[in-house]
């Protein structure tokens, strides 16, 4: 089928893959038939076959020769008008052509003159929000119109939109293009006159921070809900139900909201990729007036503890979101015992007393390629199935001696619709209801009825449950009973991590790691004791954007969204990692200075502190050279350096070692007669008594937990994920910092000059003078520098 694929405009790779689908294959076949494509066909029109073989649902299936003529005859010209057709014809047995093509906007022109009106209507209501936002107002905006002007065509509504913007506030300029305002603020970076903060070896200033008014905007931003495929999701009301009933009765709770849920399993702590999930569930709601549900499901007992119910909900709300309600899936245990016996009665569940394996076999065996087979208990009786069903309740059976599985179809392509289990027995106690079941749902049974409970519009999941949407609709009109949308969207992964709960639990019980918090992993209560902020996690996942395709992003990009944010909003401490002492020999025993040093350069909102300056300084060991390098502009032997702060430099006389010839010690000399410029500054802390300084630090330094980007890739990590773990991924430092250290806080964030930025930690004893921090992310550095330190 590849060549018959290729001739719709499918690249070789996507005709291939297409190919050795089985499911969509034949399905895309068929449309290109209807078509009479065999031979060809316009390469927009290919993309919209496409598009209908992919997303046609089973209940339209019956309408697909229908729908490729309509595509093939130039009436259905885009993917909008596909998924508009597929629902209206889903359980269609009769309909008019003349009311299909007003559903689906056929023959619909929608004029220059009217692009420009409804526009100019909706920026003089949103005038006030186009002043503040300007340009990134855009994708809200067009997300709007794209429901006001359904079938206008897209890029003509885009330029009349930018073209009537600029008419307003005039051309995009930095405020509109973070990257560019950026550029430029590097670009004169040389030429200010303060001493630097990035770990740049020559003396310049740091900008005010640029991208972190970008993070702070994305992280509040509706423009990955109302842009992609996302905006071209259903409206409240528009889903088809097998009994029209149904939806009025749903509207008649709702009021047409848009009603979403946020549906962990309490069996882990939360990472990354649900940091995502909460967004797309919590933000799609939000952007359209409707509310989110955190909803537990916690129908598994033996892998549920309350420590997980509570970190969820703190770790939701840290993420700056409120559920509408917090609900759980035991909360329906009866209801959901009560609707099985209704499906049993039916004749649509049987109780079976098969094993694992057995099922297993009758499924096809290892990759369902085997020949599949009924159950022979399938056929009994319906009143043998309730009164086994009711046993199992009763505790009659022990664990695995039956189950209660749905009748679908075994000989289903879909292994979702072989059979699945619906209820089996455990006798483990349930964190909420303790001892009073001995019988619980599954997921595959649950899920589905639980968002049919709480009226969910939405049911928005990953793509490793696209092949479960049919079952999923199978079950609730088999009940009868209001049926939401299924719709998924790719899972994201991040490079150098893994995210299975089942293997970050082997590292947590095996001690690669201090705990599901431990800040090498990509737990949100790891991230978050790390020092990485939710406004940067948020803005992260948002800018993403949504699709259907699972993502792999390189962790570096994270760590920009997170240390931009941190630039904005960080002190500036001076703590050296590795001291080396320096005695200033030129000055009095006892002398000192009080400096004035602001919290943020340029910032005067952000305060100042007072530190200390002696004649003994700490620096760190990294900064000076016994032997002068072309390459290193730091303290050498005979040349200056300055001190960050500090108004003249000083200049390195001799070394003092001890007896296996390590230096100990620095003397250098304060020079108060010169008024050249040092070229480069370095940090440094004093020592004084007085002033309790320096202050003992712990800091933990961390690195990549894992050496390759992908750990499951088998070719570059043939010993297994686990023998990928990095050995050197945390270096623990008992480091020297300035006093301005004694006013941390739990949690608090700082940016140590030339160094990167910390998050106190909460094994910080702060009362009693016990300073623990953790390495967040790393400055940005110049590459010759790097190279140059590795020397």
């Amino acid at each position: 089928m590849d060549a018959l694929f290729t001739k719709i405009g499918l690249s070789p790779q996507k005709a291939t893959e297409t190919a050795n689908n089985k499911k969509l294959a034949p399905i895309l076949n068929d449309a290109i038939k209807h078509a009479n494509a065999q031979n060809g066909i316009d390469k927009q029109q290919g993309a919209v076959l496409y598009a209908l073989a992919s997303t046609i649902t089973p209940p339209a299936l019956s309408h697909l020769p229908f729908i490729a003529k309509k595509i093939a005859a130039g009436d259905l010209k885009n993917n909008d008008q596909v998924s508009v057709a597929i629902k209206f014809l889903e359980n269609k047995k009769e309909f008019s052509d003349s009311d299909f093509n007003a559903a689906c906007g056929v023959g619909v022109v929608v004029s220059p003159e009217e692009i420009s009106r409804t526009i100019s209507k909706l920026l003089d209501a949103r005038a006030k929000d186009l002043e503040t936002k300007r340009y990134t107002l855009l994708g809200q905006l067009l997300g709007t119109l794209r429901q006001e002007l359904r079938w206008a065509n897209s890029l003509a509504v885009k330029e009349e939109l930018e073209k009537q913007i600029k008419e307003r506030i005039g051309e995009k300029d930095e405020r509109d293009d973070p990257k560019a305002k950026k550029k430029k603020e590097k670009e004169s970076k040389a030429a200010a006159a303060v001493a630097p903060e990035s770990n740049s070896t020559t003396a310049a200033a740091v900008p005010a921070s640029t991208s972190s008014v970008k993070v702070s905007e994305s992280a509040k931003s509706f423009k990955f809900v109302l842009e992609g495929e996302l905006a071209r999701l259903h409206k409240p009301g528009e889903n088809p139900q097998i009994n029209d009933k149904l939806m009025k009765e749903h509207l008649a709770r709702t009021g047409g909201k848009v009603v979403t849920r946020f549906p962990p399993e309490p069996n882990g702590y939360l990472h990354l990729g649900h940091c995502k999930a909460i967004n797309i569930n919590f933000g799609y709601a939000a952007a359209h007036g409707g509310i989110t549900y955190l909803r537990y499901d916690d129908t598994n007992p033996e892998a549920e503890k309350d420590e997980y119910f509570d970190s969820i909900k703190e770790m939701i709300e840290w993420l700056g979101h409120k559920p509408h309600g917090i609900t759980y899936s035991s909360d329906h245990f009866q209801r959901l015992f009560d609707l099985a016996v209704d499906l049993i009665k039916r004749d649509k569940a049987y109780i079976c007393h098969c094993t694992p394996e057995e099922m297993h076999e009758m499924r096809g065996g290892d990759g369902g390629k085997g020949e599949r087979k009924e159950c022979s208990h399938r056929s009994r009786p319906i009143e043998e199935s309730l009164r086994e069903f009711y046993r199992m309740k009763e505790g009659q059976y022990a664990e695995g001696e039956a189950t209660l599985r749905m009748k679908m179809n075994m000989q289903d392509g879909n292994p979702q619709f072989w059979d699945l289990v619906a209820y089996r027995v455990m006798y483990t106690p349930h964190v909420r209801s303790g001892y009073e079941w001995c019988v619980y749902p599954t997921y595959d049974y649950t899920h589905c009825l639980c968002d049919s409970f709480e009226d969910i519009t939405h049911s928005l999941c990953t793509t490793e449950f696209q092949q479960s949407r049919p079952s999923y609709y199978w079950l609730v009109d088999a009940l009868e009973i209001y049926k939401p949308v299924q719709w998924e969207y790719g899972r994201l992964n991040i490079t150098h991590s893994i995210m299975s709960k089942r293997k970050l639990l082997k590292l947590v019980n095996e001690g690669y790691v201090n705990g599901w918090d431990d800040p090498r992993m990509f737990t949100l209560v790891a991230m978050r004791r790390r020092g990485f902020t939710p406004e940067a996690l948020n803005a992260f996942v948002r800018d993403l954007g949504v699709s259907k395709s699972d993502s792999v992003i390189p962790v570096e990009r994270l760590e920009n969204y997170v240390r931009d944010h941190l630039n904005d909003i960080a002190p500036r401490l001076m703590v050296v990692l590795e001291p080396l002492k320096i005695t200033i020999t030129n000055l009095p025993e006892d002398y000192e200075e009080m400096l004035t040093v602001q919290n943020k350069p340029r910032d005067e909102a952000m305060g100042t502190h007072v530190i200390p300056f002696t004649r003994t300084v700490y620096i760190d060991r990294s900064d000076f050279r016994e032997v002068d390098d072309p390459n290193f502009f730091r303290l050498v032997l005979g040349k200056s350096v300055g001190l960050l702060n500090v108004p003249n430099p000083i200049t390195a006389k001799e070394v003092v070692k001890d007896s296996s010839g390590k230096i100990v010690e620095v003397k250098a000399v304060y020079e108060t007669e010169t008024s050249k410029r040092p070229k480069t500054y370095i940090h440094w802390v004093a020592e004084s008594k007085k002033h309790a300084s320096p202050v003992k630090v712990q800091i933990n330094q961390y690195d990549r937990l894992f050496l390759h980007e992908d750990p499951m890739d088998e070719k570059q990590v043939p010993g297994g994920w686990l023998s990928d773990v990095n050995p050197k991924s945390l270096t623990v430092y008992e480091a020297y910092a300035e006093v301005g250290i004694k006013a941390a806080k739990r949690e608090e964030k700082y940016q140590f000059l030339r160094v990167g930025y910390f998050c106190v930690d909460k094994e910080s004893d702060l009362e009693n003078g016990k300073f623990v921090l953790n390495s967040t992310v790393s400055l940005k550095e110049d590459s010759s520098k790097k190279e140059m330190d590795k020397k």
